[in-house]
């Protein structure tokens, strides 16, 4: 009587199962798909940014830096790393972490890299990327391990 009763539960196990994947994968899958890195929270971009810091410190390959950086955003890459500098600050990263992205931003932002700053931003200096941010606020980092904010003219 107890096999029965066990069998019949295995397959209502298998059937519900084959009826949830039906469902999630042909009936009604995730609306999402092909999504670009830019739709990414901040901490994960955060992380993303980290990693191409990480590797740029083992290669020392700045171009390889900025063409990982450039699938990210269309956005400067000097940009993009001041905004996960502040991100890791906020996130209290470790001090080794923020050291590695302040390396990679010292270089992107070195006239020996060959690096070019965007029209109207000072080299060191990078317009703050928050949307109805006050104009003419600019993350500059003041050391190598903490960027800060300042008013410019």
């Amino acid at each position: 009587m107890r096999a029965p009763r066990f069998l019949f539960f295995l397959i209502s196990i298998a059937v519900g199962v084959a009826l949830g994947l039906v469902y999630g994968w042909i009936i009604n899958p995730a609306p999402y798909a092909n999504l670009k890195p830019d739709t990414l929270r901040a901490d994960y971009k955060a992380d993303y940014i980290l990693m191409t810091a990480e590797v740029y410190r083992k290669d020392n390959n700045l171009g390889q830096a900025v063409r990982r950086l450039a699938i990210l955003a269309d956005r400067p890459p000097e940009l993009l790393v001041a905004e996960a500098l502040l991100t890791a600050r906020d996130l209290q990263y470790t001090s080794a972490d923020i050291e590695t992205l302040a390396t990679l931003a010292q270089a992107l932002q070195s006239p020996a890299a060959g690096a070019t700053p965007a029209a109207g931003v000072t080299p060191g200096a990078v317009e703050t990327p928050t949307a109805g941010a006050t104009p003419g606020v600019t993350a500059t980092p003041v050391s190598s391990a903490t960027p800060t904010l300042e008013n410019t003219p």
